[in-house]
């Protein structure tokens, strides 16, 4: 099964906030293995911008530090799976974690 997931990240690493992210890694995975890794700059960042633009390139999975409620709201409308609470960490580990049923979502890390 494919499965394609988003992190967002900041020198290279998760970035805590989802907003404030420099890159977002797309990482495509089939039977649970990792296939392919793109990093793409998301548009400037405005309520509701980032979780559209993941959306639109066929995410399914995001794993975040935290977000927002707004972007929580459009990931659910979007059918996109919302993975939170995850402390910073290299991409490919923390969805190679996921394939294994190793990460736990957790507090929500955005306070606003």
């Amino acid at each position: 099964m494919k499965k394609l997931f988003a992190v967002p990240t900041i020198d290279g690493k998760l970035c805590a906030h989802f907003g404030h992210c420099e890159r977002f890694a797309v990482i495509d995975t089939e039977d649970q293995k990792i296939k392919s890794i793109e990093y793409h700059t998301p548009p400037v960042h405005q309520p509701g911008t980032y979780p559209r633009f993941l959306a639109g390139k066929g995410v399914s999975t995001i794993i975040s530090g935290g977000m927002g409620m707004k972007a929580q709201e459009i990931f659910a409308e979007n059918n996109i799976e919302v993975f939170m609470g995850i402390n910073s960490e290299n991409p490919e580990l923390l969805v190679e974690q996921y394939l294994q049923n190793q990460l736990e979502s957790g507090k929500n890390l955005c306070d606003h």
